[in-house]
């Protein structure tokens, strides 16, 4: 079951179930009496790389190779949450790796600060977003410590820092000097919750609003705008660099070429008629990409704002009530608004030998659903051949007949020559029929050309044309917590750009009681702020009042961390080439488009600048991130009432058998999913309770095992008693070794065996432990290079422990260090204080005591070694193969187990030598008799060595089971075991 624990912690511990209260309790009560108490660890070693001063994440003035690591920046709600935890987690496993392979890693933390949420809290709290920011920053910073992460705090940016936003001011005026920022007037997105505007990539599919959820409104107002379709093409184009060699999850790249939506197709004209004839050449142009489907039109659709609709609305009051009430439909509304008195005209009416419904009066509407952002504003609606032109006729039109211009390929021509009364769509393409004039029989690829060359030969009724999806990028934003834009409204002088010597423009402290919120914009009210002097004439002006999407500190916050210091630029070209691009960014799904798109847009005008000449490269190309790992979301497990559908609160689930929950007041079985956790559904679960109940790395651990980091993490609280198990073997593991190393090494006072010497021989046992430990070590990094399959990294070390821990064995002290060290090597990265303990344990070694020539004792009691410090187990390598994969791979072999012929699991287990293997297929029948019993016994040995297979013989043991004979075939690849 999943623990949810908040302010009736107390009410919903005692409710859990008994048992699994008792397993935690015996783990956590036996690892402090083997001295492996979990917080007294973090606590311990907190303190102590606290006082080392040097730490993963924090770059050195070195020669060693540099990595940027990074997460993405949190906003500071005042809490982590697990979605924080496991991105956080994930950064600070891969910085310590990257550290431990010898790199200077910098792996720092930003606040993105500014936004709505900050500036609703203040309202809903009565203080000012400042102060509420300010503090939750310290909450998080505090919680983020707990969590055992190692970050750079020495270059910290909060971009509500007027330090910091005074370079988003500055890089706002680059855009400006190029060209690139502009005010216009512009239908806008406007959510009515927030009261502020929404870019086109802050509205969702169903018209939502990204962040409140309202329905989102069209307003018409002056904004501003930044020219991202300038660079559309690098944009598109270079997402090619990004998808080589799997640098970014290819989800993640079809996401943002869809988003910026090239589409290749044709323009079309159509002739509109005034039947008054009041109006003369009047004409629609359509973008198209189904150009073989024009036969088949039966209405044009206008969007709300397009030019013609926009004219007539001023004086038909009926058309101006329709526009108005539009923003108030359902989402997917098929309403339309049939424009009285006016008819459109298909360009195929111009050629020769045109079908007869070429020639129709097309009707013209009004439609919500199309779009101003895509082609011209208008649609040819084709019922026949789209889905959505379909819905909205018949919704119009009712049964109004259909016409469908185009068959499968399979279809005879003649098949649908009453093709009127067709039923279905067809939206693929195909051959056109009898319908279509000169087209008729031909492809649709074909067909296409014809008409558009046709029509262009004319009269210039077509032309080929591509159209992107991409809009330009509205910042405007008509709220207060915000970066205020640099720009002044002078009479005389128009827009002007504030100096760059006058930055930062900082937020005026508003006089006002923030729990009284006022409509508009709280900065249009701050008359002292607004009123300046223009810095061109000196006359009098205005301040802008509109401050920046929080997106655009976002877009370059990444930049910064090179050189964070900078008081006069946003960093210094010589830092941009040290550090940038980031090397590894992580971060979650939902950002793929918004924050990523626009992060790409900046950096790539940045590289064009002298801040950062090189762009990281030609293979860069101005790309921000090098490598970028997605993680899904953290899913908690959701209770709802079955009659009402109501979420339930933990206390009102009742929960004493953990497998039959119950809810309270019915006795009913609840609905039960897996969602998101938030607030509202009761599915939440602070981590920072669960570190202070089972340790930090524990959670880390935890979270990381659950699931594959792309996917979603259904968290579940009680399987974390796993881990717990592990370390505890992990403890037993090191003390054992240790304790194996004083009784058989000879050392002095000052001797720490952090480099014992490899044994010079070691037996076949030894030989199948250290190839074992060398796979691990391949695996490991693998995944930490590649695959970053983390949950794999810890079923890998949980195997090794339970090898090095097999009984009856008798390792080789040497290589038995050896092959703990590695282990420990490998577990810093995820469980740094664990790991760290361990090591302290393992190489904290009593000398042996001291005995005369006679054998005597020549002291009592064994000494300790006089031990100053014992080195982190940071300042030692990441652990490496020490043998090429080919060699390793070649002394071992996949055997797989039977039973009476039915496969129950395969094991890796050693190569039987070529000696044992001639014996085995010796010509003499005796003698290969005997080889082959020898080589029997041998391979079951080999089984029994490895943790499953030993496992399962065990089992077989314990249940009495005996066998009438083993049967090994091919050297030992199948083994039957028969009853």
């Amino acid at each position: 079951m999943t623990l949810v624990l908040g302010r009736n912690a107390a009410v919903i511990w005692q409710t859990l179930r008994r048992s699994h209260n008792n397993r935690v309790r015996c783990l956590l009560s036996r690892n402090a009496s083997t001295g492996l108490d979990l917080q007294s660890i973090d606590v311990k070693w907190r303190q102590r790389w606290a006082e080392r001063g040097i730490a993963p994440g924090t770059p050195q003035k070195s020669h060693k190779p540099k990595s940027f690591v990074l997460a993405m920046t949190p906003y500071p709600s005042g809490d982590l949450h697990m979605g924080h935890l496991r991105v956080y987690t994930i950064s600070d496993v891969l910085s310590r790796f990257t550290y431990m392979q010898g790199h200077d890693v910098l792996h720092p933390m930003a606040w993105d600060a500014f936004g709505l949420p900050a500036e609703n809290a203040a309202i809903e709290r009565g203080v000012d977003p400042a102060d509420w920011t300010r503090q939750n920053i310290q909450n998080m910073k505090q919680q983020l410590w707990d969590t055992n992460a190692s970050f750079d705090w020495s270059r910290e940016c909060t971009t509500s820092d007027p330090q910091y936003y005074k370079h988003t001011q500055h890089l706002f005026l680059l855009l400006y000097e190029h060209g690139l920022a502009y005010q216009a007037d512009s239908l806008v997105n406007y959510d009515p919750i927030d009261k502020t505007v929404l870019a086109n990539e802050q509205v969702d599919a169903n018209g939502l609003s990204w962040r409140s959820g309202a329905k989102v409104e069209k307003l018409n107002l002056r904004q501003w705008f930044l020219r991202i379709t300038r660079f559309k093409e690098a944009l598109l184009d270079d997402l090619d660099i990004l998808a080589m060699e799997n640098r970014w999850p290819e989800r993640v790249i079809s996401m943002q070429r869809n988003w910026l939506g090239k589409s290749r197709g044709a323009k079309l004209k159509f002739g509109v008629v005034d039947e008054s004839n009041i109006r003369k050449s009047l004409h629609v142009e359509v973008f198209t990409t189904r150009p073989d489907t024009l036969y088949g039109v039966q209405y044009l659709a206008l969007s709300m704002n397009h030019p013609l609709v926009v004219s007539l609305s001023q004086a038909n009051a009926d058309l101006k009530s329709f526009i108005d009430h539009a923003p108030h439909l359902a989402i997917g509304s098929k309403a339309g608004f049939l424009l009285p008195g006016y008819h459109a005209k298909s360009p195929l009416r111009a050629l020769t030998n045109s079908p007869d419904s070429a020639q129709r009066a097309l009707p013209i509407y009004v439609a919500p659903y199309v779009l101003e952002a895509y082609g011209e504003g208008a649609v040819m609606g084709v019922p026949g051949h789209d889905a959505r032109d379909h819905a909205f006729w018949k919704h119009n039109r009712g049964d109004e007949s259909i016409l469908r211009v185009i068959d499968p390929p399979s279809s005879n021509l003649k098949a649908t020559s009453k093709g009127r009364a067709a039923s279905k769509i067809f939206e693929r393409s195909g051959i056109l029929n009898s319908h279509c004039g000169d087209c008729a029989g031909m492809s649709s690829a074909d067909a296409s050309v014809k008409i558009i060359e046709a029509l262009a030969k004319n009269g210039g009724a077509a032309e080929r044309v591509e159209t992107w999806r991409l809009r330009d990028w509205l910042i405007s934003r008509q709220r207060y917590w915000g970066t205020p834009i640099p720009i002044v409204h002078c009479q005389k002088c128009g827009t002007v750009p504030v100096p760059i010597e006058d930055l930062p423009i900082e937020l005026p402290k508003l006089k006002m009681n923030w729990s009284q919120e006022k409509n508009g914009n709280p900065l249009e009210g701050a008359e002292e702020w607004v009123n300046t002097t223009c810095p061109k004439c000196g006359d009098s002006a205005r301040r802008e009042t509109d401050t920046m999407d929080t997106f655009m500190d976002s877009s370059w916050y990444f930049m910064r961390f090179a050189d964070p210091a900078n008081a006069t630029d946003l960093f210094s070209p010589e830092a941009a080439e040290a550090y940038l691009p980031v090397d590894l960014y992580i971060g979650g799904l939902e950002h793929a488009i918004l924050h990523l798109l626009y992060a790409r847009f900046i950096s790539k005008f940045v590289s064009r600048t002298p801040l950062w000449p090189s762009g990281g490269g030609e293979q860069n190309a101005g790309e921000p991130f090098r490598r970028l790992i997605s993680q899904g979301m953290v899913h908690g497990k959701t209770f709802s009432d079955p009659e009402t559908g109501r979420f339930l609160k933990p206390d009102e689930i009742d929960v004493s058998d953990p497998s039959k929950p119950k809810v309270v007041n019915s006795g009913q079985d609840p609905n039960i999913t897996w969602e998101k956790m938030s607030k509202s559904k009761h599915n939440g679960v602070d981590p920072t309770t669960c570190i202070r109940k089972y340790g930090a790395d524990a959670v880390r651990a935890h979270i990381l095992f659950q699931a594959p980091a792309s996917e979603v993490l259904e968290w579940e609280e009680d399987r974390i008693v796993g881990i717990l198990r592990w370390f505890g073997r992990m403890w037993r593991l090191t003390q054992e070794t240790k304790n194996q190393i004083e009784a058989n090494h000879e050392h002095d006072d000052e001797a720490i065996p952090f480099k014992l010497p490899f044994p010079l021989s070691i037996n076949t046992r030894e030989r199948y432990l250290w190839n074992q430990v060398q796979r691990t070590i391949l695996s490991v990094t693998t995944n930490l290079t590649e695959t970053f399959t983390f949950n794999t990294i810890i079923s890998d070390l949980m195997e090794l422990t339970n090898i090095l821990l097999l009984p009856n064995e008798s390792w080789n002290f040497a290589l038995r260090y050896q092959s703990t060290a590695a282990l420990l090597g490998m577990l810093a990265p995820v469980c740094p204080a664990v790991a760290e303990e361990c090591w302290e344990e393992l190489h904290f070694i009593q000398r042996r005591e001291a005995t005369d020539d006679k054998g005597t004792n020549r002291q009592s009691v064994p000494k300790v070694a006089k031990i100053k410090t014992i080195p982190s187990i940071f300042d030692f390598p990441f652990p490496q193969v020490a043998r090429s994969v080919t060699a390793i791979q070649s002394q071992t072999q996949t055997c797989a187990m039977q039973e009476n012929g039915r496969l129950r699991l395969a094991v890796e287990i050693l190569l039987p030598s070529r000696d044992l293997r001639d014996k085995s297929d010796s010509s003499s029948g005796k003698t290969k008799q005997d080889g082959q019993e020898e080589l029997t016994q041998w391979i079951v040995q080999q089984i029994e060595n490895t943790p499953d297979g030993g496992a399962w013989l065990r089992r077989m043991r314990e249940r009495g089971v005996t066998w009438k004979r083993i049967v090994v075939v091919h050297g030992g690849r199948v083994v039957n075991f028969v009853r």
